[in-house]
């Protein structure tokens, strides 16, 4: 008798013996004969439709990389598309391919001033700094120096939820002590990546922990007569519990605080109702340095105030929203004093970081992506999640010539088609809704066979979402007809690093080409 909906069946099952989504061990479908269904294999078509794409790069270099140390590769030729880029030398078809970078940003307009900038991150959040801040730009600019410390090497952040703050902040220090570095940014990344993780007591840890680095970094400012400011990228752990008492992992579309640490603007009023595109004009504003046209945002400072050349820091609190209400708040439940002293000190407001204000749809969270574009480019920039959704609701999603080529080719050749990504209602990595659509396109095409692999991650989902959606899948291809199927399913900690954990990622190649994982048949119940 046929076993409907094995994939999910097996996650609950995974679930009931202690596993949770992000780092769901594989799981398998295979035959009636123990075969694994739908592997990839010579000559077959993917579409890894996931966006955002920094954590993409090391899964697709596995696949298309023609020079590939890391781990040895099946004998086959895969065809490859994206849904956006993921590093401009990766070999592959592009459905939506990047606006290019974004000019005149902050760190391009201090560059151009001839001006020195230090960015320092740990490595968890190293591409944050150096490539999302800086308008897409994969090269730093003239005169700008990037720190990068090691994040920890563990498998669960909950065990070191200060992670390797206290070196970010030296390093922070050693950048004031440079009289040459007239901008220095710094970023502590432990409550967005720890929030993410249902462990209370390490949450507060990570709060904490950056309130107390962020008291070191700003005090060190002050003593070198530097003005420090400080904001986060998005909110995550202000707004942790569901209504019901569920934890809530993901991002929040909560406002974000803006600081301003400087004795001769002591007293000013900020304005509300600004976003993070407010933040570079501000900064440049503090640093003396002319606005480009491109940046439509204009300085909180207020007008009159004109300013000399002088050094400043910018400070990101990572995942540090601004809500007032207690409950499930874990930012008001730590100890903060840094903070609480800063805000309450110097002149503050808080700035839109989700939806419309970073260029996302309506409603919708905020993620680090949006935020640190944002807060670089002074300017709204529309999402990839934006553009995709357009070309869904105006048919012209349909007609892509990248998903065309990939599904039109898997039907000419009379080989597979498969989907690879993330299964998820809204993740800052793709959505159910593009899933589906995909189908659905290759459903009225034709193609043979269609596999899909997802991957799960409960950031900002309800427990046990990654069961639901996944027989959303299920029912989705039996719909669809036999020549569909859920093949497969990984956690998004194996198949979507990007620390250059290579043995993660030879986890998921030999998941997807060779078929090792838990095995489920769609023969028994």
């Amino acid at each position: 008798m046929p076993n409907r909906y094995p994939i999910a069946k097996a996650v609950r099952a995974a679930y009931q013996a202690g596993e949770e989504d992000e780092a769901l061990e594989p799981i398998v479908l295979v035959n009636g004969g123990g075969q694994p269904v739908g592997r990839i294999g010579d000559g077959d078509y993917v579409i890894f439709y996931d966006i955002r794409g920094e954590r993409e790069i090391e899964l697709t270099s596995a696949f298309v990389a023609p020079d590939f140390p890391h781990f040895e590769r099946a004998p086959i030729t895969v065809h490859f598309a994206t849904m956006i880029e993921y590093a401009s030398d990766l070999v592959g078809r592009v459905a939506f391919p990047p606006i290019r970078e974004i000019r005149n940003t902050l760190s391009e307009a201090i560059s151009q001033h001839g001006l020195k900038q230090i960015k320092i991150s740990e490595s968890e959040k190293a591409i944050h700094v150096r490539y999302f801040l800086n308008g897409k730009r994969e090269e730093p600019f003239p005169g700008e120096h990037h720190v990068v410390i090691p994040s920890p090497e563990v498998d669960d952040y909950a065990k070191t939820p200060e992670m390797s703050a206290a070196g970010v902040a030296r390093a922070a220090i050693e950048a004031l002590d440079d009289p040459q570095a007239d901008f220095i940014a710094v970023n502590f990344c432990n409550v967005d990546v720890v929030g993410h993780i249902e462990n209370r007591a390490a949450v507060l840890r990570a709060v904490e922990e950056v309130d107390r680095r962020v008291g070191e970094v700003v005090a060190a400012a002050q003593a070198r007569g530097v003005t420090a400011v400080v904001t986060a990228d998005h909110g995550t752990v202000e707004k942790w519990l569901y209504p019901e008492g569920t934890v809530d992992t993901g991002h929040t579309d909560s406002p974000v605080p803006f600081i301003v640490i400087d004795p001769t603007l002591a007293g000013i009023t900020l304005p509300e109702g600004g976003t993070l595109t407010h933040v570079a004009p501000t900064l440049l504003h503090l640093l003396g340095l002319p606005q480009p046209a491109e940046m439509t945002a204009k300085s909180l400072l207020p007008e009159g105030i004109a300013r000399e050349r002088r050094r400043a820091m910018l400070v990101i609190a990572d995942g540090w929203g601004a809500r007032d209400d207690a409950y499930g708040n874990m930012i008001l439940e730590a100890q903060t004093p840094a903070m609480d002293r800063l805000q309450r000190e110097w002149p503050s407001t808080r700035l839109e970081a989700a939806g419309e204000a970073v260029g996302m749809p309506a409603g919708t969270v905020g993620n680090s992506e949006a935020g640190h574009t944002h807060i670089g480019a002074g300017r709204r920039v529309l999402s990839d999640r934006v553009r995709i959704d357009q070309a869904i609701a105006d048919g012209s999603l349909a007609q892509n010539e990248a998903f065309r080529w990939a599904m039109e080719g898997a039907k000419r050749d009379g080989t597979r088609l498969h989907l690879l990504g993330i299964i998820s209602f809204y993740s800052s990595h793709g959505s159910i809704a593009h899933l589906k659509e995909l189908m659905k396109m290759a459903h009225e095409i034709g193609v043979p066979e269609v596999y899909i692999h997802g991957m799960l991650g409960r950031r900002g989902e309800r427990p046990e979402s990654g069961a639901i959606y996944t027989e959303e899948i299920e029912k989705e291809a039996e719909r669809l007809g036999s020549n569909f199927a859920l093949a497969s399913i990984i956690g998004r900690f194996w198949s979507l690093d990007r620390e250059e954990n290579w043995d993660r990622i030879e986890k998921t190649y030999r998941w997807l080409v060779e078929g090792k994982g838990r095995t489920v048949s769609a023969g028994s119940p």
